[in-house]
């Protein structure tokens, strides 16, 4: 049995017990093959139109890891695809990419796009979808080798692999379209950095250069930096910020720079999440709302009560939210809001409130009769969820929510509720 058909039969497995047993296929060379394998099973997860491609080779497991998923690749091909649309003459010219074919099966004849920081290649294998011509720039060599040979398997044919530092190959490259960079968010020791100014390579010291070679550029950095502060780095050239949460989580924070377009900054919070093909979409200019007040007689009498999405609790968007929604803050620190009506397209989840009680011992009681367990949350409370759930004696689970909160007045509430649809 060769390596491949190794790799083709036994890619469900267990890649522990196939360690195992590694003595039974001498000529399979077993390390690549389990490589492969864990590759291909996290990319049926997070890529099922690569893991579909016959023949794609994965690169070691923190790039598997670290690489975007489906999902929030197609959030950038649409986005790329809205400002060349912007930005460019429309000519017509059929995308033959076929896997990744968007719903504007139109690309523009004289548009392209270099992405600076290649790495795996997830995406660039779906933005170049939106450019006549689209250069791939990395300057590990094995990964360019990687992406060299999986391109063509994944319908790219419009793509020019570089070998080469991001820095070094800037300072030569034509004017593009669009220039794409997902700076390292690791130092030389690997931890973690989230400072704009800590990746690498660095946007800041940059930024004329980008500006000078692309009517656009976008850049994907880590989802726990602080966008204002990054804006304010960029020194008046963000056009767009992009706040993308996928599964209740934030993943990636996109900014879209251009000195081409004036116009006013625009904060997207993308979630991901839902089940249709359409992500749900909140648009505001930061500042744009006055701050908008609650009344405890609102807090004890409302009907619903709304849990803003990943995304929006990244933006804190707060005051805008309300003002767009016409929902009510419990209090300026709780981000959750109320309302005596539901609303049907709020960014986010929504519940039926039950019951209301404080953290008296007889209404505790009196409320949580019949309830044994619950999904327990803690907004702007003094315990923590463990905490409240041992002191409530209820077990994790079930279909009851219990949002524990704190009023604009300081009063310590429980608003007991049940999902709305």
């Amino acid at each position: 049995m060769t390596t491949a058909e190794f790799i083709r039969e036994y890619r469900e497995r267990d890649i522990r017990q196939l360690a195992l047993q590694a003595n039974r296929f001498p000529d399979v060379d077993m390390p690549y093959a389990l490589d492969q394998i864990q590759g291909w099973q996290i990319a049926r997860r997070k890529l099922p139109k690569w893991a579909a491609c016959d023949g794609v080779i994965f690169p070691p497991h923190l790039s598997m890891e670290q690489c975007s998923s489906e999902p929030t690749a197609q959030y950038k091909l649409n986005l790329a695809m809205e400002w060349t649309t912007l930005n460019s003459e429309l000519s017509t010219q059929n995308c033959r990419r076929q896997q990744f074919k968007t719903q504007n099966s139109t690309i523009k004849t004289s548009t392209r796009m270099t992405d600076l920081t290649g790495g795996f290649g997830v995406d660039f294998s779906f933005t170049s979808c939106a450019f006549a011509a689209a250069t791939y720039v990395e300057r590990n060599e094995q990964l360019c080798h990687i992406v060299e040979h999986n391109l063509p398997l994944l319908g790219l044919n419009n793509a020019t692999v570089v070998c080469a530092d991001a820095m070094e190959y800037l300072s030569t490259v034509e004017p593009q379209t669009m220039l794409f960079l997902d700076p390292a968010r690791r130092d030389e020791h690997g931890a973690k950095t989230v400072m704009l100014a800590d990746c690498t390579p660095d946007v800041v010291q940059l930024l004329p250069k980008l500006l000078e070679k692309s009517r656009f550029t976008m850049l994907k950095l880590s989802p726990m930096l602080d966008w204002h502060k990054a804006v304010d780095d960029l020194q008046g050239t963000v056009r767009e910020v992009h706040i993308v949460s996928v599964g209740g989580e934030c993943k990636e924070l996109l900014l879209v720079l251009s000195t081409v377009v004036e116009s006013e900054l625009k904060v997207y919070c993308a979630d991901l999440s839902t089940a249709s093909d359409t992500p749900s979409l909140f648009v505001y200019t930061p500042g744009s709302s006055a701050p908008v007040t609650n009344s405890k007689l609102k807090t004890q009498n409302s009907k619903f009560v709304h849990e803003p999405n990943a995304s929006i609790m990244k933006a804190g968007c707060f005051d805008e939210l309300a003002a767009a929604y016409g929902v009510s803050p419990v209090s300026r620190n709780s981000h959750l809001f109320l309302s005596d009506e539901p609303v049907e397209d709020f960014p986010g989840r929504s519940f039926v409130v039950e019951r209301v009680t404080t953290m008296n011992k007889g209404e505790l009681r009196k409320a949580l009769v019949g309830i044994e367990k619950a999904n327990i949350a803690t907004r702007n409370f003094p315990l923590t969820v463990a905490e409240l759930r041992k002191r409530l004696k209820i077990k994790d689970g079930g279909d009851v929510y219990i949002f524990a909160t704190t009023t604009a007045e300081g009063e310590h509430l429980l608003l007991i509720s049940r999902k709305y649809r």
